[in-house]
């Protein structure tokens, strides 16, 4: 009987531990995290908590470009969170919604494209964080948009980390896109 109470104190112990390695996993992880560029360019899905001070402090983000659009803005507070967090630690916001469904599924247009390079061209600016919900399409192509204009990428470079972030091969119409830029 006593062994046997001895092995179910072990395997409470054991899943006690899993479950903090877990949670200090999640704690010291931002979700879908890339760098693009070393003190340039970060994407990544949208921060919570202790994302905030980890971004400023480590990877020093002076703007962060949200790609969500306002009705996603209500997801779970986050908005809040981040517009507080922004104003108490003097960082940029920018808001450059893109469809997350529908016919352009996260591919920015032409004024969108403007406007994040006109973001991208002040070294005020850098470095930029730019998010999403995931951190895997909208962000991406956004970011696919510097990396061919104006971060000294290839195309193949381009279209490599893209499948790489996405962890897909690409969509004719992505690969459409990237091209375009190219030229």
């Amino acid at each position: 009987m006593k062994k046997k109470k001895s092995n179910i104190i072990v395997w409470v112990w054991f899943l006690v531990i899993i479950i903090a390695i877990v949670g200090l996993i999640r704690h010291f992880s931002i979700k879908n995290f890339q760098i693009i560029k070393q003190d340039t360019l970060y994407v990544s899905g949208q921060p919570r908590g202790m994302d905030y001070t980890r971004l400023l402090y480590k990877y020093h983000i002076a703007t962060i470009v949200n790609v969500r659009s306002a009705s996603e803005h209500r997801e779970r507070n986050w908005h809040n969170e981040e517009i507080t967090w922004i104003k108490e630690n003097g960082v940029k916001y920018v808001e450059l919604p893109l469809e997350k469904h529908g016919q352009t599924q996260g591919i920015p247009d032409a004024e969108t494209t403007a406007k994040f390079l006109a973001v991208m061209s002040e070294s005020d600016n850098l470095p930029v964080l730019v998010h999403g919900s995931s951190g895997t399409k909208r962000e991406i192509y956004l970011a696919a948009v510097w990396m061919l204009k104006s971060g000294g990428f290839t195309l193949e470079q381009t279209m490599e980390k893209v499948k790489q972030i996405n962890n897909e091969p690409l969509a004719p119409r992505e690969t459409q896109f990237l091209q375009s830029l190219a030229k």
